[in-house]
């Protein structure tokens, strides 16, 4: 099943979990807990996805693969950007020319 990676589904899989690796090959599961406003100009579209995952497994910046139950398979490069005491944030940036 090809992945559809647009808003609509990732607004759809908000608070689901999505399964990962470490560079180590170690499995991590990360929670998508945000999903900004589409922002939408003249041929362009663009929206940002935020996960959280366990403080105890740092995934550095990059491409990663990702599984979701709903949404497929697929690849995502991912930026860590915070951590609190809920675990460490991860965002995915999406600036497209929608089809």
């Amino acid at each position: 099943m090809e992945a559809v990676l647009s808003h609509e589904a990732f607004g759809q899989s908000l608070n689901t979990k999505f399964a990962t690796f470490t560079d180590e090959g170690e499995p991590v599961e990360l929670e998508l807990v945000e999903v900004s406003e589409l922002k939408t100009f003249p041929g362009q579209e663009s929206f940002a996805v935020v996960f959280r995952g366990p403080n105890e497994a740092t995934l550095g910046q990059g491409m990663r693969a990702f599984e979701h139950s709903r949404m497929g398979q697929f690849e995502l490069f991912i930026v860590p950007f915070k951590q609190d005491a809920e675990g460490l944030y991860y965002e995915a940036i999406f600036n497209r020319f929608p089809e």
